[in-house]
């Protein structure tokens, strides 16, 4: 039945594009977070629909879409040096086979990225992809939730839709993700129109936003408690009553501690003390290791360098208690390991410029965000409360975002890049419909003006 449901909803957005071609972009939104192919075993499995939703949603805004109020950002052309370097870097990559197969998948992602600013001319087509984007990986963090509560979480232990430790499906990735979806969701219950704000979206979005800050609980990702803790202080900003909220909070977090599993406790200590936890130890050496690697290779070694890596991981062991307290230093080698890291995986695989390169991005798209709401904030208009909030969520979820990148590798999860896009659809539409009206041109003797084609 999974089976045929996910298909007949896949065929369903194909052939609604027809008549509405922007759908088709919001098909391959939802097929390239919940990636149905892998969830289903039958026909969807057996096409490749992720090429096929692209193509259509590409063609579709070429051939049938109005392209007079698409814009072309700085951040764009960011993104297109940054797909042609990192094209460059994968002809002359340390590991050829490896980067190969990384490239597959990372242009993809950032063409989207640049396309996707070009489809979003209206309100409703960015709230629409905001939509999308929020339903589909809440999708895997409901079903991630209702685990972690019925007790199937553990750290590396949670199964979500498939057995599959890449993208949205692994543990920190999503617990990561989940966070950052929190300020769009509660955006969406304030003042969508999709779904017009009822008892109905309200509860719903409670439930979600509940899930979400179950899936570090289940996951038991370090990562995934550092981002939710962000969300809480960020939200402090646009809170009106600051001092219920933080009472509230801490009440919050002083009753789950008590029921919050030993084993993630014990865990989440190590945050603190990463000396004598392995995996953070063996991160912190290879984050060495890469800063000695581009000292020699300042242009980076292309995807997959760290596969070149060897480490010495030092570790201590305390035994015993009271008075009698031992504490021992155990010394292991390790090679191959992974970056850890959003940054110093720019670093070690794009070198110096494509870690600037991609600051850059991030870092523009916060100013960017604030730029936004600093001038939309004190609007109270008819059709001008939305903006504002919407560039503070975006805001939020980057900031999310990047802290996450600070201990998980996803420099290039395309998730991430959909917010960019969102966020440069937004910059692009507001600039749009904000700038002064420039006078009517006179028609000319001859000169056949065509009629504008309706707003999605």
């Amino acid at each position: 039945m999974l089976n045929l449901a996910l298909t007949a909803f896949v065929g369903l957005l194909f052939a609604l594009g027809l008549r509405r071609p922007f759908i088709w972009v919001l098909a391959y939104l939802y097929i390239d977070i919940l990636a149905p192919q892998k969830v289903s075993w039958g026909f969807l499995s057996a096409v490749p629909i992720s090429l096929i939703a692209f193509v259509l949603a590409f063609f579709g805004w070429l051939l049938l879409d109005d392209k007079s109020d698409s814009r072309f950002s700085l951040r764009q052309g960011l993104i297109l040096i940054l797909l042609i370097y990192c094209g460059v870097t994968t002809l002359t990559a340390d590991f050829p086979e490896a980067a190969a197969g990384k490239w597959a998948w990372v242009w993809k992602a950032l063409v989207f990225a640049i396309f996707l600013p070009l489809t979003l001319r209206t309100r409703l087509r960015i709230e629409a992809a905001a939509l999308v984007m929020v339903l589909t990986a809440g999708a895997i963090i409901i079903d991630g939730g209702i685990k972690t509560l019925t007790g199937g979480g553990g750290y590396g232990e949670l199964r979500l839709f498939v057995n599959d430790n890449t993208g949205l499906y692994e543990g920190s990735i999503i617990s990561a993700v989940a966070s950052a979806v929190i300020p769009l969701v509660v955006w969406l219950m304030k003042h969508g129109t999709i779904f017009p704000p009822d008892w109905r979206v309200k509860l719903f979005g409670a439930a979600l936003i509940f899930s979400c800050l179950l899936i570090p609980i289940g996951t038991q990702a370090r990562t995934g408690l550092i981002c939710v803790a962000l969300v809480a202080l960020l939200s402090l900003r646009s809170t009106k009553r600051r001092v219920l909220y933080v009472t509230l909070a801490a009440l919050a977090a002083v009753v789950a501690i008590p029921l919050l599993p030993a084993s993630f406790t014990s865990r989440m200590s190590t945050i603190e003390n990463h000396e004598s936890d392995r995996s953070a130890s063996t991160r912190v050496q290879v984050w060495k290791w890469t800063l000695d690697y581009v000292a020699d290779h300042p242009f980076g070694g292309g995807f997959e360098a760290y596969r070149g890596n060897k480490i010495r991981i030092e570790t201590t062991q305390v035994e015993g208690s009271g008075g009698n307290i031992s504490v021992q230093s155990v010394e292991s080698y390790d090679q191959a390991r992974a970056y850890h890291s959003a940054y110093f995986e720019m670093l070690g695989e794009q070198g110096w410029p494509g870690l600037i390169l991609w600051l850059w991005l991030m870092l523009s798209g916060v100013w960017q965000m604030e730029r936004i709401r600093a001038r939309w904030k004190k609007r109270t208009g008819e059709g001008q409360t939305w903006q504002a909030p919407l560039a503070e969520a975006l805001q939020q979820s980057l900031l999310v975002y990047m802290t996450g990148s600070l201990f998980v590798g996803i420099a290039f999860q395309p998730f991430c890049y959909m917010l960019i896009g969102l966020q440069i659809g937004l910059w692009t539409y507001l600039k749009r419909i904000d700038s002064p009206q420039r006078p009517p041109l006179r028609r000319s003797p001859g000169l056949v003006v065509p009629r504008a084609v309706a707003a999605d």
